[in-house]
């Protein structure tokens, strides 16, 4: 159920399954564990856990507590943070974990409101996948030749990170 103040879903994803991960008090504490057992439990596998590690992760935030496990399990989820809480890690990883570097075609499509985001997003994506192999990812946005972004991604890309039109 949707807390007030929030607008209500359209009627077409509420009939859709869903699972909702509404995260909105987010001052409880994190647990403070080393990142390889804390991480380890939320189900990530040991490339992308080398990765954050490399990031200097201690241990995830809450968002990303609630929202890995139920990702990874390929549910739908909804979740709601403040700014600089964790949310692209707790969707990036999940997503990075379903993709198979050996197929050369896109396999994600992250969309992001601002052209300054996707940048962010992409390189998030990048340093997460650091040791899962060949994962190629591709900010895609107004203001650069389009060109050059087609070219890249005829190259091939797993993952895109896009500002949505207006």
């Amino acid at each position: 159920m949707r807390s007030a103040g929030h607008p209500p879903l359209p009627r077409r994803l509420e009939r859709r399954p869903l699972y909702s991960a509404e995260v909105e008090t987010l001052n409880e504490p994190s647990v403070d564990v080393p990142s390889s057992s804390a991480f380890a439990v939320l189900g990530i596998e040991a490339p992308i856990l080398r990765a954050i590690a490399d990031l200097g992760y201690e241990a995830p935030t809450p968002i990303q507590e609630r929202t890995i496990p139920p990702l990874l399990a390929g549910r739908d989820l909804i979740g709601q943070a403040q700014t600089g809480t964790g949310k692209t890690a707790a969707f990036a990883i999940p997503m990075l974990q379903a993709i198979d570097p050996s197929r050369a075609v896109v396999q994600a499509l992250v969309l992001t409101p601002t052209r300054e985001l996707a940048i962010q997003v992409a390189e998030a994506i990048h340093a997460y996948s650091k040791h899962l192999g060949r994962i190629g990812v591709l900010p895609v946005y107004g203001g650069q030749p389009i060109g050059l972004q087609l070219k890249r991604l005829e190259r091939g890309c797993r993952s895109w990170s896009a500002r949505r039109a207006a």
